[in-house]
């Protein structure tokens, strides 16, 4: 990881994961799972876990937006894209509320602590699969 990444993640209050992120832990993961089930885990994800609020859910768009109120308060975005039958990426941005210039690796960890979740519920398949899976090489 380069000096610019570096001073990125320490002074960051944001943290969201990518097809090619430098940091393979912030690389979108894909299940195998179709959209509508891989929602569904993660609404009750949200429902069972303290401080989450699901503020709004658009099924065309294949979005949760969540209001955290525990601990840190922060919004996080999930995005679920089916990319082909039983093959959903799942990608987080977390951005944390907070007047300091840094939330000091808080979005990064409940996007792992998410991700980490997730794999127990669903299968995993890998990261940063779209070179992969493309049919237009």
């Amino acid at each position: 990881m380069g000096i610019k990444q570096n001073l990125k993640k320490i002074f960051s209050t944001q943290t969201e994961t990518t097809e090619e992120h430098h940091d393979k832990r912030f690389q979108t993961r894909y299940y195998k799972a179709m959209p509508d089930k891989a929602i569904e885990e993660l609404k009750q994800i949200f429902e069972r876990g303290k401080g989450f609020e699901i503020r709004d859910y658009s099924e065309e768009r294949g979005e949760l937006i969540v209001n955290v109120k525990q601990g840190k308060r922060a919004l996080m975005v999930v995005t679920v894209i089916m990319v082909r039958p039983y093959r959903t990426a799942i990608d987080f941005s977390v951005a944390t509320d907070t007047f300091l210039f840094s939330d000091f690796g808080y979005s990064g960890k409940m996007i792992e602590v998410m991700y980490s979740e997730l794999d127990q519920r669903l299968t995993y398949v890998g990261t940063g699969l779209a070179k992969e899976m493309s049919t237009f090489r």
